[in-house]
């Protein structure tokens, strides 16, 4: 992962998606690092799934479903859901982008180039008003969660925390 964009690193740190950044870049290392990925573990990035990747890097925001088959309608590559469907089922099954579960909608995972190892444990802060999206990562699923699936046999294969408020811009005074 970007350690940029690991607010456990430098706990008064913002996550990239909150701060000024040089975000051209950020997006360019970002597809790189998919695309790399993809090549690594012999995957095919379509021009649909690129598409897809591309609207969800533009700026950390959250995105639905239908404002996704909307980019990709304009950029000449289906208007169908099953195309924005079956695009984002690839990323989000190989850990390129992850389901923002209260917004029904879906962001870019921060860590995109890498494999989540294991028990997929993230925690997401998302703005309520720009809805953007920053990934955090969790060290450990709470104990107490995890004896409580140990005792009846579960096997915890992915947990989600999100957090939905504001971000500072967000909380800024109108002027």
């Amino acid at each position: 992962m970007d350690p940029s964009s690991d607010p456990s690193a430098d706990p008064g740190a913002q996550p990239t998606a909150f701060r000024a950044h040089d975000h051209a870049a950020c997006r360019g290392r970002a597809l790189a690092a998919v695309a790399e990925a993809c090549a690594e573990r012999r995957l095919r990035l379509t021009p649909a799934r690129a598409c897809v990747l591309e609207a969800l890097l533009e700026s950390h925001r959250a995105m639905t479903a239908y404002e996704l088959l909307d980019r990709l309608a304009a950029a000449g590559l289906g208007g169908q859901p099953p195309v924005v469907y079956r695009a984002l089922d690839f990323l989000v099954g190989n850990g390129f982008a992850h389901r923002i579960e209260r917004l029904s909608a879906f962001a870019a995972c921060t860590g995109a180039g890498e494999a989540h190892a294991g028990v997929h444990r993230a925690g997401f802060l998302v703005c309520r008003g720009c809805r953007r999206v920053a990934e955090t990562p969790l060290p450990r699923t709470p104990r107490a969660l995890e004896r409580a699936a140990a005792a009846i046999g579960f096997a915890i294969e992915r947990t989600v925390f999100e957090a939905e408020g504001l971000c500072a811009r967000c909380r800024e005074p109108q002027a």
